[in-house]
């Protein structure tokens, strides 16, 4: 099984993706996580990436993409994925497939957690509350969907073109949510 797991920052795709991720056995691929690793390990591209992160920048699509190119190349997503935070953007959802395409890998699923706007704010001011993080007002949370969809309605529109887009209800217990998670995922 790989999946893709869509939706906007708070929406739990990263509690949901490892929870899944463990619960049938696939490999959670974290665009934060193979970033950080390229860093630590002090591959090429981590060290161009690491410049872009350190002054707070987003990595630019083309080593966000090679950095995915590299882990599908060395057969760890063989067993079957969730990817989580990829892709972002339409070029990074074109890449995909066209890296899929040539290494015979398909993409059964992409999830959206869909998520009102009044529960993203709720999560993630409470979220900033127990992190201490000053940054996250309601005005930069408000920015931060905007730029959300702004980026990815068209990925969602992408899969939906393919037949692969499920939106899934994101809101209620985690627990639930999971449920809901399971029945289409299988």
């Amino acid at each position: 099984m790989n999946l893709v797991f869509l939706g906007p920052p708070g929406s739990g795709k990263g509690t949901q993706a490892i929870r899944l991720a463990e619960k049938v056995g696939l490999v959670h691929l974290s665009t934060g996580d193979v970033l950080r690793a390229a860093v630590k390990v002090g591959t090429e591209l981590g060290k161009k990436a690491e410049g872009f992160m350190t002054r707070g920048e987003l990595v630019p699509d083309d080593l966000i993409i090679c950095l995915i190119e590299e882990k599908v190349a060395s057969g760890d997503l063989k067993s079957g994925f969730i990817l989580d935070g990829f892709p972002r953007t339409m070029p990074q959802a074109e890449s995909l497939t066209d890296m899929f395409t040539k290494n015979k890998i398909g993409l059964d699923k992409a999830i959206l957690l869909d998520v009102g706007d009044a529960e993203i704010l709720k999560r993630l001011k409470g979220r900033a509350e127990i992190e201490g993080r000053a940054d996250d007002t309601e005005d930069v949370i408000k920015n931060r969907l905007e730029v959300y969809r702004k980026q990815t309605q068209p990925i969602e529109d992408y899969y939906r073109g393919q037949s692969i887009l499920v939106a899934i209800e994101g809101e209620g217990t985690p627990d639930a949510i999971f449920e809901r998670i399971l029945k289409v995922a299988g």
